[in-house]
């Protein structure tokens, strides 16, 4: 608390940033703008790790598969204890401390030198404000973003000559999903060009690629296979390069300089993928991108996030949305701020500090605005009362909701999922199996089914024997099966 005092004006954008991300995520999650995947599944992973059992994934799979073979993610098992305290809205809360905590690595770690502490709010504020930030706040909870708020911390240690601290804030990140050891391998190597001269921190680094290199080969080839379904691990999607690990690198090597097109082209041919890699670099570049060619180790850095995102099969990976670009607020606010330090003329840093700032929030503004891939645009315009509202009285559904006994089967529709996940069973509707209830809407998106099937669904539920409507209005419902006896 002593420090809050004594930087008083950090408080205060702390503050603010707290206000905006609970308006973004926090109101989200009230007006049913959150999901069953990702957050439904992970609410009820924390219900299972709560009480010291794996979690089968059956929110979204018709065949239960252990939830760690889909993403290596032990970060739900340490932050299970909170769902007693914050139920469904657990992991938001967890997501908007934690970028808030980033932001005070970043402060700090600025603090450490008297060259650049005048900076270190201006990072800060950079680093909140990045419009990766903003944009993974405005879609459920990802624990890549918790990686990326600890980062700071990791620099913060290493400046500290804190060995120990170090190496205990590197496990912590890698802990949080398992290509986030492939990213932190590259991140070693940017740092090792920092560090080449201190000989003692030069090999510490080299140990730490190596073993964020063994760690990512460990899971990813050995771990998840071993505990999937299908003995593989599941999201190598990029075609383009191969159909494993190996064959990327190869094709990698072989073929550089098509390689090296196919970052700015629609490499998929998909009607809707042509610009959305060119848009995203315009907004880094607004942001202060070309800042950091003064500090090419922090380019290193963004090698393998530029990688997933571009080589990837799903074009929705290569844009500004959802969770895909945070890795780089951290990097960026980090980079660019100490290049900027590091520049002799006093007018030229002024510049570019007013550049970097005001890029980030036109970049910022952008996503709120138009982009080139569609985007739900109420999920993040909390300046619009759209933000605000739905077209259905949504306490009324809450109230509907509350109602569902805690121990109940539920199958739900996906914005229902992550409000009934605290239990043993439920089901991402149209998965029914043995649910004792089903909660569905004609007011929200039919996902995964169509309009038409989600439709008939309804249809087939309503003249079926084996359902009573137990909850309806204004197209919403709350079945039951008619076995079961018991009055709203």
């Amino acid at each position: 608390m002593r420090f809050f005092q004594a930087h008083k004006n950090l408080l205060i954008v702390i503050v603010f940033f707290a206000i905006i991300y609970s308006l973004i995520s926090i109101v989200n999650h009230y007006y049913f703008r959150t999901y069953a995947l990702d957050l439904g599944a992970y609410t009820n992973a924390l219900y299972d790790y709560i009480r010291f059992q794996c979690n089968d994934s059956t929110v979204f799979r018709e065949v239960g598969e252990n939830l760690l073979a889909d993403h290596f993610d032990l970060y739900l098992i340490i932050f299970s204890p909170l769902a007693l305290i914050f139920g469904s809205y657990t992991l938001l809360i967890v997501q908007i401390a934690f970028i808030l905590l980033g932001g005070v690595g970043i402060y700090k770690y600025f603090l450490l030198s008297e060259k650049t502490s005048r900076y270190a709010l201006s990072a800060t504020i950079y680093f909140y404000l990045f419009f990766g930030v903003i944009s993974a706040l405005s879609f459920d909870y990802h624990s890549n973003t918790i990686a990326a708020a600890l980062l700071p911390w990791f620099f913060y240690w290493m400046k500290k000559r804190k060995v120990l601290a170090c190496s205990m804030m590197l496990l912590a990140i890698l802990v949080s999903k398992e290509n986030i050891s492939l990213w932190m391998a590259f991140v070693c190597l940017g740092l090792l060009v920092e560090y080449w001269k201190k000989p003692f921190w030069r090999y510490y680094l080299l140990l730490a690629f190596s073993f964020c290199i063994l760690y990512f080969v460990l899971i990813t080839m050995v771990v998840m296979p071993a505990i999937s379904n299908k003995l593989a691990y599941p999201h190598f999607h990029y075609s383009f390069l191969g159909s494993n690990p190996s064959e990327a690198l190869l094709f990698l090597l072989e073929h550089p300089i098509e390689s090296f097109k196919t970052l700015f082209i629609n490499h998929t041919n998909h009607p809707n993928g042509d610009y959305v890699k060119l848009e995203f670099l315009l907004l880094l570049l607004v942001s202060g991108l070309y800042i950091v060619v003064r500090k090419p180790a922090y380019f290193i850095m963004l090698i393998p996030l530029f990688f997933q995102k571009f080589y990837h099969d799903n074009i929705s990976m290569w844009g500004i949305s959802a969770q895909y670009s945070v890795e780089f607020a951290p990097v960026l606010a980090i980079g660019i701020f100490a290049a900027i330090s590091e520049i002799k003329g006093a007018l030229l840093r002024k510049i570019l500090l007013v550049l970097s700032l005001g890029g980030c929030l036109l970049a910022t503004i952008r996503i709120m605005d138009r982009t080139m891939m569609y985007t739900d645009k109420s999920r993040i315009r909390i300046y619009q009362s759209m933000h605000y509202t739905r077209d259905y009285d949504v306490k009324k559904v809450h109230e509907a909701l509350s109602v569902i006994p805690p121990g109940a089967i539920v199958s739900a529709q996906s914005p229902f999922v992550p409000h009934l996940a605290l239990r043993d069973h439920i089901y991402q509707f149209p998965i029914i199996k043995d649910a004792e209830y089903i909660v569905i809407s004609a007011r929200e998106g039919p996902y995964p089914l169509s309009k038409e099937a989600f439709a008939g669904e309804i249809d087939k539920l309503k003249a079926s024997g084996d359902w009573e409507v137990l909850y309806w209005e204004d197209g919403f419902y709350i079945f039951r099966r008619a076995d079961r006896s018991a009055e709203f």
